[in-house]
C-alpha cells in the first residue's frame, strides 16, 4: 500500500476508534503470551527441584525460549513485511502450539529427567520463535488497520496485553498444577495456542506496504543505541520472572506468583494512566525516568527484609518498565521507512530478547555465588545504566525527538 494511503488510513480513526481497530489483533498476542506465562512460575522449580538440575541450568532452560526468540527475529521482520502480519501470526501461533504438545510430553517422561530436560528445551525453543513471530506481528497488524500516527498507541496496548497474559498466566499455571499436575500446562498452551489460531484466521489480513526496504544490517545500525538501552532495562524483568520464585523460597516467603502478578498488574496500570507521555514528553525523556524508577524497585527486592517490601519492589519495577518498550521504540521506528518497519521492529525487540537470554544463566550464576538478593542488585545497576545511556541519546537528539515523535505517533 503506498504511504500516502497509510496516512489517510490512519487519518480516519480517533483515539476511541483506533484502539477499537487494535484490541482484536493484539488479542492474539496476549494468547501468545498466555501461553509463556503459564509456565513461567513452575518451571524453575520443576527442573531444580523435580528434575534435580542446579540453579544454573534451570536458569539457562528457561531462557532458551528468549535465545530462539532472538534468534528468529529477522525471519520474524522479514515475514511481516513481505508475507503479511496476519500470516506471521498464524505462524506464530502454531509455534506455540507446538510447545505444548512437547511440555506435555516432557511432563509425561517426568521420571527420565534427561529426556523430560530435553524436550523442555525443545518446547521453549518452539515457544520463542512463536513469541517473535506472533509479537510482530500483532503490531504491524494494528499499524497496518490504524496507520503509521498511532505507533505508540499500538505498541502500548501491544505490552498490556503482553504483561497482562503474563500476569494472569503466572497464578493460572501455578493452580494448574497444583490441581491437576504438571501435564496439565503443556495441555492448556496446547489449547490455547489452537483457539488463538482459529480466531486469527477470521480476522481480515491488511495490505503489505511497498516501497523501500532496507537491509536488515542497515536497519539493525541505526536502531542499535535504542536496543542497548532496552536491553540493559529488561534485566529486571530478566531477573523477576527467572528468580522472583526461588528467592520467595529461599526466604521461606509465601503467594511468590503474586509477585509477577503484581508485576504485571501495575506495569498495565502505569501505560493505561500514562498513556499519553510519550506523545507529550518524548521518548527520551520518558525512558529516563522510567528506568529510575524501575532501578528503585530493583533496589527494593534486593535490600527486602520480608514479602511486602519484597511485593512493593515488584510493583515500583513494574510501574517503571511499563513504558520503556515503547518509549525507546517509537523512536527507534521513526528512524527508517514505512516498507521496513517489521525489521526495524524485528530488530529492536533482538535487544530484548538479548537480554533475557543472558539474564538467566548470569543470573542463576550470581545467585549461586552471592545469594538470590544479589540478582536483584545487578539488575539495578543495569536500569541504572540504561537511565544513563538514555540521558545521552535524549542530550544528543533531543532536538529533533518532538518531530520524530509526530512522524511516528
Amino acid at each position: 500500500m503506498p504511504n500516502d494511503a497509510n496516512s489517510g488510513l490512519s487519518a480516519r480513526f480517533k483515539p476511541h476508534a483506533a484502539t477499537g481497530q487494535i484490541l482484536p489483533v493484539v488479542f492474539f498476542t496476549f494468547l501468545c503470551y498466555l501461553t509463556i506465562g503459564i509456565p513461567l512460575a513452575v518451571l524453575p522449580g520443576y527442573v531444580h527441584g523435580d528434575l534435580g538440575y542446579s540453579t544454573i541450568l534451570a536458569g539457562a532452560a528457561i531462557s532458551m525460549q528468549y535465545l530462539a526468540t532472538l534468534a528468529s527475529r529477522p525471519l520474524a521482520g522479514r515475514c511481516a513485511d513481505t508475507l503479511g502480519p496476519k500470516k506471521t501470526v498464524t505462524l506464530g501461533l502454531s509455534g506455540c502450539a507446538l510447545s505444548g504438545a512437547l511440555l506435555l510430553a516432557a511432563a509425561l517422561l517426568q521420571h527420565w529427567p534427561v529426556f523430560s530436560l530435553i524436550l523442555l528445551v525443545l518446547s521453549r525453543l518452539a515457544l520463542g520463535c512463536g513469541e517473535s513471530l506472533c509479537g510482530t506481528g500483532a503490531i504491524l497488524w494494528g499499524i497496518g488497520r490504524t496507520g503509521p500516527s498511532n505507533n505508540a498507541r499500538v505498541i502500548s496496548w501491544n505490552g498490556i496485553a503482553t504483561y497482562g497474559a503474563l500476569a494472569a498466566g503466572a497464578p493460572l499455571g501455578v493452580a494448574l498444577a497444583h490441581t491437576f499436575g504438571f501435564a496439565a500446562l503443556g495441555l492448556a498452551v496446547l489449547a490455547l495456542a489452537a483457539l488463538g489460531y482459529t480466531l486469527a484466521r477470521r480476522v481480515a489480513p491488511v495490505p503489505v506496504v511497498h516501497g523501500e526496504r532496507m537491509a536488515y544490517r542497515s536497519v539493525f545500525t541505526r536502531v542499535l543505541p535504542h536496543g542497548l538501552g532496552l536491553a540493559l532495562g529488561s534485566a529486571g524483568f530478566g531477573s523477576i520472572a527467572t528468580f522472583i520464585t526461588l528467592f520467595y523460597a529461599a526466604r521461606h516467603w509465601p503467594n511468590a506468583a503474586l509477585s509477577l502478578t503484581v508485576f504485571g498488574t501495575l506495569f498495565i496500570g502505569a501505560r493505561l494512566l500514562f498513556s499519553n507521555a510519550i506523545r507529550n514528553y518524548g521518548g527520551f525523556r520518558v525512558a529516563v525516568v522510567s528506568f529510575s524508577i524501575e532501578c528503585a524497585g530493583l533496589l527494593m527486592l534486593w535490600l527486602a527484609p520480608d514479602a511486602q517490601i519484597a511485593l512493593a519492589g515488584a510493583a515500583l519495577t513494574g510501574i517503571g518498565f511499563a513504558l520503556v518498550f515503547p518509549a525507546l521504540g517509537v523512536e527507534a521506528v521513526a528512524l527508517v521507512p514505512p516498507a521496513s518497519r517489521g525489521s526495524a521492529l524485528s530488530a529492536y525487540s533482538v535487544f530484548l530478547d538479548l537480554s533475557l537470554g543472558i539474564t538467566g544463566p548470569l543470573a542463576g550464576f550470581i545467585a549461586g555465588q552471592f545469594g538470590y538478593s544479589s540478582v536483584f542488585l545487578f539488575a539495578a545497576l543495569a536500569s541504572a545504566a540504561a537511565a544513563g545511556l538514555s540521558l545521552v541519546l535524549y542530550l544528543r537528539n533531543g532536538r529533533n525527538e518532538q518531530g520524530g515523535q509526530a512522524a511516528a505517533g
